[in-house]
């Protein structure tokens, strides 16, 4: 028990004898004697030093330290309610932030497969930019997370691996047969203002060493730069297997066939000690059973050095 602390019950009593202005009020509605709400009362007046209430036979009043006191505790016992409520009302549902590629290339139709399957838990997805894939469970209202990253999301974190990326190069198929002549000539497309991912590309496959990254488009997403290159505005380099759908379609094309482990991977993140951890394994299960896992022929698989 915590010292620092008047007892809970005792506060309680107080609370609703203070907002009743009457002891026998206050104990029908706790369901308890009256005596009990006068001990109750006297455990606090010991426990503070001061009295709390003026009795007039009958009839109580607050004394200025009462009111102070109950103007706090009302506030106090009202987050302690709506706290309760929340994790009640929403003990079938997770709320799972996911960056904004990964929801529209692949985790809205396996969600939509998911609910097919499960009446629980409800997944109230937020698709969000993030530069650097994060989460902060004590400040963001997120049961789950989907990051991308190395498995080190915080000491107080778990996680599930569930697929690798893979950049390669994407370009409309009209873009292609220009793209492998004189991939210079081309505009580069970049789904982030430091141009990492074609800067990662280069260096670990090894090809076009003296190409100038620091011109071309720049997106603030890889959705958006998928866009532009399904658009024929310039070559982009992306996931690869976020991009299969998009592959299968004839949007997109590879004009070389170089696909590059990055040694990160998407995960699902959530707090160790989360109360909704039974639902997360469902979820994580079957997001497990749905992760992209077909390679066209032609790719060749590189390790990064």
């Amino acid at each position: 028990m915590n010292q620092n602390l008047p007892p809970l019950y005792a506060l309680r009593a107080f609370t609703v004898a203070a907002q009743m202005a009457s002891f026998s009020k206050a104990a029908i509605f706790l369901n308890v004697t009256p005596g009990a709400i006068s001990r109750h009362i006297r455990t606090l007046e010991e426990w503070f030093g001061c009295r709390l209430f003026l009795r007039h036979g009958p009839k109580i009043t607050l004394t200025d330290a009462g009111s102070q006191l109950a103007v706090r505790l009302q506030d106090g016992f009202l987050q302690l309610e709506n706290a309760c409520q929340t994790l009640r009302s929403h003990q079938h549902q997770l709320r799972l932030k996911a960056p904004s590629t990964l929801t529209m290339r692949w985790l809205l139709d396996v969600l939509n497969a998911f609910r097919q399957q499960h009446s629980t838990p409800q997944v109230e997805i937020s698709s969000v930019w993030m530069d650097i894939d994060t989460v902060d469970f004590r400040t963001e209202p997120f049961d789950c997370a989907i990051l991308l990253g190395n498995g080190h999301f915080g000491e107080y974190t778990q996680s599930l691996r569930l697929f690798d990326e893979w950049l390669i190069p994407l370009c409309a198929p009209a873009l292609k047969p220009l793209a492998q002549r004189d991939l210079s000539s081309c505009t580069l497309i970049h789904p982030s203002r430091d141009r990492r991912d074609w800067r990662r590309w280069q260096a670990g496959s090894g090809l076009f060493p003296a190409l100038a990254l620091g011109g071309g488009a720049v997106f603030d997403t890889l959705e958006q730069a998928y866009q532009a290159a399904i658009g024929g505005h310039g070559v982009a380099v992306g996931d690869l297997l976020l991009s299969l759908p998009a592959l299968a379609q004839n949007q997109l094309t590879l004009p070389f066939p170089q696909a590059l482990s990055t040694g990160d991977s998407y995960w699902l993140v959530w707090p160790k000690d989360s109360p909704r951890k039974k639902n997360i394994d469902r979820l994580g299960e079957f997001l497990s059973t749905a992760v992209p896992v077909y390679f066209p022929p032609e790719v060749a698989l590189l390790k990064q050095q």
